[in-house]
């Protein structure tokens, strides 16, 4: 279960984060682009934009259900 305490540097502001244990396996910019990217600044995904519509959110959802390491937390759940 991602931390909220450990939240990544660079998340957007919201509640969907990417937490410190990320292994940068891709999983989750490859199931939810635009949702995911990789920090240059960290090398660790992180969320650049909070999903909004039905589609992103059951994205984000997928991409955290799916984690290997569950790194990815939404603060509402």
């Amino acid at each position: 279960m991602a931390n909220k305490n450990e939240k990544n540097a660079g998340n957007a502001p919201g509640l969907w984060y990417v937490d410190s244990t990320c292994i940068d396996c891709d999983m989750c910019r490859g199931t939810a682009p635009g949702i995911f990217e990789r920090s240059a600044e960290i090398g660790l995904s992180i969320v650049v934009r909070q999903p909004v519509t039905p589609e992103e959110i059951s994205g984000a959802t997928e991409a955290m259900k799916d984690c290997p390491s569950d790194s990815i937390g939404n603060d509402a759940e």
